[in-house]
């Protein structure tokens, strides 16, 4: 049994290792101008070990998002009776995560140029957007399950484009204030908070008169 926990935690240290070398290569030149082969380089392991824990180059980005998967589909999953999808949803998204969880300068100063790599990729945006359709896709199906809707009603779908996008819109607003100049921690999460909820209120008093035309 030791041997066995020896095995996985040295496979979860060369996984970090990879994620973590690959991103500081990043960083300092850019997504589209590093190898595999120079990250694999960089780390001291064969290429093949790289994709041995990561599929694709876009994944040494984004790996550790499943988690997050798995977190907000638990959040409605595991809701306590008398909450409703939406509440859950919008509890989830109101946690502290990334720059407004982070501690010190150090790791907000990493979060930032995770960001500016992303922004300044075409391959990171375009599998950025594969990820939030992912989402999507798995929300709407955890919501017909959760609702007993069947398979023609598009409402579960609609909810979960509902709730994706909102957390698609707080992320582009976070990111466009880290990549402006220098971010207030403090009022950046005071702000995205306001924001969640005015998002939020809209979506649980519905769109019905949201964007009257006036005269």
């Amino acid at each position: 049994m030791e041997t066995v926990g020896r095995r996985e935690r040295k496979k979860l240290q060369t996984r970090q290792l990879l994620a973590d070398t690959a991103r500081r290569l990043f960083a300092e030149r850019g997504f589209e101008h590093v190898s595999v082969a120079e990250i694999a380089r960089e780390a001291d392991v064969a290429e093949a070990t790289v994709f041995n824990y990561f599929p694709s180059k876009e994944d040494l980005v984004y790996s550790g998002l499943e988690r997050f998967e798995d977190e907000f589909l638990a959040a409605i999953r595991d809701r306590p009776e008398g909450e409703t999808i939406l509440q859950a949803f919008g509890r989830f998204l109101l946690e502290p995560r990334g720059l407004l969880a982070a501690q010190d300068q150090q790791s907000a100063a990493r979060l930032l140029e995770i960001s500016r790599m992303i922004a300044q990729s075409p391959a990171l945006i375009a599998r950025e957007q594969q990820i939030f359709a992912r989402y999507t896709a798995s929300l709407a199906e955890l919501i017909a399950r959760e609702t007993g809707a069947d398979a023609g009603d598009p409402r579960p779908a609609v909810v979960a484009g509902a709730l994706i996008g909102l957390h698609r819109a707080l992320i582009d607003s976070i990111r466009r204030e880290m990549l402006s100049g220098d971010v207030d921690r403090a009022r950046l999460a005071r702000s995205t908070r306001a924001n969640v909820r005015k998002a939020l209120a809209l979506l649980e008093h519905g769109l019905g008169d949201y964007g009257i035309r006036r005269g």
